[in-house]
């Protein structure tokens, strides 16, 4: 069966108002190490979405001097106007990108992935009804890559299962598990760690937090070093 979004979005959200103070959404990326937050009203209907790009422009941006101002004349003044704006507003609202590409919870990872290359975007939500569910990133795509591909094993699929819902929801409980990165696997009993890694000591900690899970009975690390292209990915 095809992949579809719901099978791969991240549905911890982390949203803000449109009212936050700007300040406050660079300190909310910066606290979690995510790049990228939407905007949503009181019902949960997608606004628009702050990037760190919308956030670095405010660094980048100074006073035009005479030749650029001279310049800037004959430019499109609705185009400059939203540049200053979103270098120098004081809320979300100001700053947010409002052109959004979202997709439904059964749009294939294929589409997605295309969507993602043609806009040259790093995310997309994911609406149902018209508010977001969930959002997919570059990151949940390349574990979908990194699945374990084969045959359905013959095993205690309910066992299996449940060791795997654990070893999960143990890995989200620690900041430092990566989950966006690391994918496991349980089959028979044996957990396999498959993604990339910054730290050997992350793999020694995943190690003995699956061995702690009942009914672990092996743990196998097949995880790579993190790619130095790939940090800025999320």
């Amino acid at each position: 069966m095809a992949m579809l979004a719901k099978d791969l979005m991240s549905t911890t959200l982390r949203v803000v108002p449109p009212d936050m103070p700007v300040t406050a959404v660079a300190e909310l990326l910066s606290s979690y190490g995510i790049s990228g937050v939407p905007v949503v009203d009181e019902s949960g209907a997608p606004l628009g979405i702050i990037t760190e790009g919308d956030l670095i422009r405010r660094l980048a941006d100074e006073e035009p001097g005479p030749l650029v101002w001279f310049l800037e004349q004959f430019q499109n003044t609705g185009r400059l106007a939203g540049r200053f704006l979103k270098a120098h507003g004081a809320t979300a609202r100001d700053v947010m990108t409002t052109e959004i590409a979202s997709v439904n919870e059964d749009t294939p990872v294929e589409q997605i992935a295309r969507l993602m290359e043609k806009r040259r975007i790093k995310r997309v939500p994911v609406l149902r009804d018209g508010k977001i569910v969930g959002i997919v990133s570059r990151a949940d795509l390349l574990r979908a890559v990194l699945r374990p591909q084969g045959p359905e094993r013959s095993a205690d699929v309910a066992n299996d299962d449940a060791i795997l819902q654990a070893v999960r929801a143990a890995m989200h409980r620690q900041a430092w598990a990566d989950t966006f990165w690391i994918y496991p696997s349980v089959r028979d009993g044996v957990v396999t760690f498959y993604g990339f890694t910054r730290s050997d000591l992350v793999r020694e900690g995943l190690k003995v937090m699956a061995q702690e899970i009942p009914g672990v009975r092996r743990v196998e690390d097949r995880l790579d070093p993190m790619p130095l292209l790939l940090r800025g990915t999320i």
